[in-house]
C-alpha cells in the first residue's frame, strides 16, 4: 500500500472532519427536532386541549428562548474553559428529559414551564459547538465545517414525515373517498404525545455516548498520530497569535465591542423571522390550503430541502473565496424579499411554496459565513463568550417573533401582517451585516482586524 504523501496537517484536518462532524451533526439534528416538534404536535394538540391557542403556543415557544438566554454565555464558557464533551453530554441528557416531559402537559402553565426548562437545558449547546469547532478547524476550513454542522437543522425539519406519521395515533381521519379511519391510541397515549417522547429518547442515549465519541482538543486525540496532533495544534496557535497580536481581550471588552453588539442585533432580527416561520409554517399551509394529510406531509419538507442545499453551497463557497460578508447578507436579503412577497401568493399553492422555500433557504444559507465572523477578530475566552452572547441575545428574536405572530393570528385571524413584519426584520439584519465591515475578501497577506 502506498504511503500517504499528504502533510501531517492535511491528514489531521481530514480526520477531524470524518471523526467529529458526524457526531455533532446527529446531536444538533436531534436537538433541533426536540426544539421545533411543537410545530407538528400543535396541529392535534390544540384540538385535544382547546385552551392551547396560537397565542399560547407562540408564547410558550418564546419562553424557550428566555431560558436559553439565561445560561447561554456561562454554558459557552464551560466549553472553552472546561470540557466540550462533558458539557454537551449534560446538555443532551437534560434536554431529552425536558422534551419528553412535554408529552404530559395539560394546561398552558405546564406548557410554559416545560418550554422554559427546555431552554435552560439546551442553553450553551449551539454556541458551545461553534466554539468547539474553533478548537479543531483552521480558518480555511471553518465555514465548511460549520455548514456540515448547521445543515442538521434542515435535515431535522425534513424528518417531519416521521412525526406526522406518529401524529395519527388517537385521531380520526376522513379519507378522500369519504370513509372515516380511526387510529387507536398507542399505550394509552395520543400522537402528539408520542412526537415528544419519540425524539427525547435518542437525545439521552446519544448524550451519554458523546463522552466517548468526542475529543476536547487535538492534543488529546489518540486517533491522531503525534505528528498530526503537533501540526494541527501549531497551526491553530499560529492563527490565535495573529488575531490577538499578543494582546488578550477581556470578556468585558469583547461584550462591549461595537461589532459584537451589531452581530447581536443582526442575529436578533434574523431569528425573529426564522423561528417564527419554523413554528408556524405548517399552520400557514393548513390555514391557506385544504390539502390532504399526505400532501401536507411532503409539502413541509420542500423548504428545508432547499435550505439544506443552500447551506452546503454557502459554506463551500464562503471558504472557497474566503469571503464572509456577502455570503451572509445576500441570502438574508433574498429570504426577506420572499417573505414580503408571500402574502401576494395567497390562493396559489405553487407560488406560496416557492416563497416559503426561498425564505427558508435565505435564513439557513447565511449561517456558515455569519458564524465565521466572530472568530475573525476574537480569540479564546473573548470569542467563546461573545459567540454565546450573540446567540443568546439574538435568540431573543425567537421569543419575540412567535409571540407576535401568534398574537396577530389569534386577534386578526390571518398571518398576512405577520409576514410583512418578518420580512422587514430580515432586511434590517441584512443591512447590519453588510455595513458591519467584517468578512470582506482580502489578499492572503492581509489579516482581518
Amino acid at each position: 500500500m502506498a504511503a500517504d504523501s499528504t502533510s501531517p496537517l492535511d491528514r489531521a484536518r481530514r480526520k477531524a472532519f470524518i471523526r467529529l462532524l458526524p457526531v455533532l451533526f446527529i446531536s444538533y439534528m436531534i436537538a433541533y427536532v426536540d426544539r421545533v416538534n411543537v410545530a407538528v404536535a400543535k396541529l392535534t394538540m390544540m384540538k385535544d386541549m382547546p385552551a392551547f391557542t396560537d397565542a399560547v403556543i407562540g408564547f410558550g415557544s418564546s419562553l424557550f428562548f428566555i431560558g436559553y438566554f439565561l445560561l447561554e454565555v456561562p454554558g459557552t464558557l464551560m466549553v472553552e474553559r472546561w470540557s466540550a464533551r462533558k458539557w454537551i453530554c449534560r446538555i443532551m441528557v437534560t434536554w431529552g428529559m425536558m422534551a419528553g416531559l412535554t408529552a404530559f402537559v395539560r394546561t398552558p402553565v405546564e406548557f410554559y414551564t416545560v418550554r422554559f426548562l427546555l431552554g435552560l437545558a439546551e442553553a450553551g449547546f449551539f454556541p458551545g459547538v461553534i466554539v468547539y469547532l474553533t478548537h479543531w478547524f483552521t480558518s480555511r476550513d471553518r465555514a465548511k465545517a460549520l455548514s456540515y454542522f448547521l445543515v442538521a437543522t434542515p435535515f431535522a425539519q425534513m424528518l417531519s414525515p416521521i412525526s406526522n406519521w406518529v401524529l395519527k395515533y388517537g385521531t380520526t381521519e376522513v379519507l378522500a373517498n369519504g370513509e372515516t379511519l380511526v387510529h387507536p391510541k398507542l399505550l394509552g397515549l395520543v400522537g402528539w404525545q408520542w412526537v415528544y417522547i419519540l425524539w427525547a429518547i435518542p437525545a439521552v442515549v446519544l448524550g451519554i455516548g458523546v463522552l466517548w465519541l468526542l475529543t476536547d482538543r487535538p492534543r488529546q486525540a489518540t486517533w491522531l498520530t503525534q505528528e498530526e496532533r503537533d501540526a494541527l495544534e501549531a497551526e491553530l496557535e499560529r492563527e490565535r497569535q495573529l488575531k490577538t497580536k499578543g494582546k488578550r481581550m477581556t470578556l468585558l471588552e469583547a461584550f462591549s465591542h461595537p461589532k459584537v453588539l451589531l452581530l447581536c442585533a443582526a442575529y436578533f432580527f434574523i431569528t425573529t423571522c426564522s423561528h417564527s416561520m419554523e413554528l408556524f409554517m405548517p399552520s400557514v399551509i393548513k390555514d391557506w390550503y385544504n390539502v390532504s394529510r399526505d400532501q401536507f406531509t411532503w409539502l413541509i419538507v420542500l423548504p428545508p430541502l432547499l435550505a439544506l442545499c443552500g447551506q452546503l453551497f454557502g459554506g463551500w463557497s464562503s471558504d472557497r473565496f474566503q469571503e464572509r460578508r456577502l455570503h451572509a447578507c445576500i441570502p438574508i436579503a433574498i429570504g426577506g424579499i420572499a417573505m414580503l412577497l408571500a402574502p401576494l401568493s395567497h390562493g396559489n399553492l405553487f407560488w406560496t411554496m416557492v416563497c416559503l422555500m426561498v425564505t427558508f433557504a435565505g435564513f439557513k444559507t447565511y449561517m456558515p459565513a455569519f458564524w465565521s465572523l466572530p472568530s475573525l477578530f476574537l480569540a479564546e475566552a473573548a470569542a467563546a463568550g461573545s459567540i454565546g452572547l450573540i446567540n443568546s441575545v439574538g435568540n431573543l428574536g425567537g421569543a419575540v417573533g412567535p409571540s407576535i405572530i401568534g398574537w396577530i393570528k389569534t386577534n386578526t385571524g390571518s398571518y398576512i401582517s405577520g409576514f410583512y413584519f418578518l420580512g422587514s426584520s430580515m432586511l434590517i439584519a441584512s443591512l447590519i451585516v453588510f455595513f458591519l465591515g467584517l468578512g470582506t475578501r482580502k489578499p492572503k497577506s492581509v489579516e482581518e482586524t
